[in-house]
């Protein structure tokens, strides 16, 4: 039986993005542009006649910008859509806003250039085919429950202490001198952001340093880094060649860029650099957690979350191998339960965790690494 095209519309202000857009669809075989439309308004409008299985949406329209026309759209159906952001700061926050909202991924704008049609040909083929295989209805019930459980949360702490500000949040307090030797390598994709605002609103100090994996483009790491560093306790920044792994402090390996750690006398350093894609992807997850076991060895604490592809297995894997352990976030609370899967199919991970659970299991895992010998309740 043939199998079913995948029906596409195509939101663009821009006649030009629009044909570059349709062209790589057209060009696949079992894609089909159904519409396109010039704006938000122009696609409510066609929506219920066109029946799209994914949409393509621009960030910036006249008339009705993307997160509106992202939100109509799905109050009306549960319907997968793809961002198509600037590669611009602030491009890159909406796009986390609309990740945030509801949206299944994004995609760069495409430029002019015949580098970027054929880059485009590639990548948003397997964008689409993955966002249409997306219960959709699924994702938002997840982002609800996470709205909900943070209102709750932060009610309730307000009820019990004046606000801090933020100078206030950074002062962790004393910290163990051990923890400097431990090291968290957190691996993320799709559904990444949401996701990790959640885990680092509830991670506390003291901690070991900590190094991160989200897979995103050059542009988009900066700020996503900026705005969990905001909302944390912990301090986090786009991670920078030479910077010294700091307990408390996270490094986000930086879009486009393999981040690894190195040993230099007593203290471990990021080491950034260019590379050939591995497992699919740049930044690989693999390569970062490969580096941290091999530095950190026993030491090391994986964490295995939501995201597409098998990024991240051969990482764990080494992280078990050197003495460290796993943790992987549960199917019930990944937007994509794929990377994690395969770790976990594989023998890869010790044990999986609801989202909402994981910061708790890794304060636990971290306080086994400063204690192996000892009984930790």
């Amino acid at each position: 039986m043939p199998q079913r095209e995948i029906r596409v519309l195509v939101v663009d202000d821009s006649a030009v993005v629009r044909s570059i857009i349709a062209d790589s669809i057209a060009a696949t075989p079992d894609l089909k542009v159904v519409a396109t439309a010039a704006d938000g308004r122009q696609a409510l409008e066609i929506l219920d006649s066109v029946q799209p299985d994914v949409i393509t949406l621009d960030i910036q329209m006249p008339n009705m910008d993307g997160l509106a026309t992202l939100d109509a759209i799905l109050a009306r159906r549960p319907i997968p859509v793809i961002m198509v952001s600037s590669l611009t700061k602030l491009g890159a926050e909406i796009t986390l806003d609309a990740l945030d909202r509801g949206a299944v991924d994004y995609l760069e704008k495409p430029d002019y250039g015949a580098k970027t049609r054929a880059a485009l040909r590639e990548e948003l083929p397997r964008k689409i085919r993955s966002a249409a295989s997306l219960d959709v209805e699924r994702i938002l019930q997840i982002r609800r429950n996470r709205k909900q459980r943070r209102a709750e949360a932060e009610k309730a702490a307000a009820e019990r202490h004046s606000p801090l500000s933020p100078e206030e949040k950074k002062q962790p307090g004393p910290c163990p001198a051990e923890l400097a030797n431990k090291c968290i390598a957190i691996g993320i994709s799709t559904g990444g952001p949401p996701a990790l605002a959640e885990l680092f609103r509830a991670l506390k100090p003291p901690l070991p340093p900590i190094v991160v994996v989200q897979h995103m483009p050059p542009s988009f790491t900066k700020p996503l880094a900026w705005r969990l560093d905001a909302l944390s306790a912990l301090s986090i920044k786009e991670a920078a060649q030479g910077d010294v792994l700091q307990p408390n402090h996270v490094l986000i390996a930086p879009g486009g860029k393999h981040l690894q750690v190195r040993r230099v006398g007593d203290t471990v350093k990021a080491v950034v650099r260019d590379g050939s894609p591995v497992s699919g992807h740049k930044p690989s997850i693999d390569v970062m957690m490969q580096s941290v076991a091999a530095t950190f060895g026993s030491g090391c604490l994986g964490v295995i979350m939501t995201g597409m592809g098998r990024d991240g297995a051969d990482g764990c894997r080494a992280i078990r191998e050197a003495g460290g352990y796993v943790l992987g976030q549960d199917e019930a609370t990944s937007d994509v339960y794929g990377m994690n899967k395969v770790a976990f199919v594989e023998g890869n991970v010790d044990r999986q965790i609801p989202l909402d659970a994981a910061a708790a299991a890794i304060t636990l895992e971290v306080r086994r690494l400063r204690a192996p010998a000892a009984s930790v309740a």
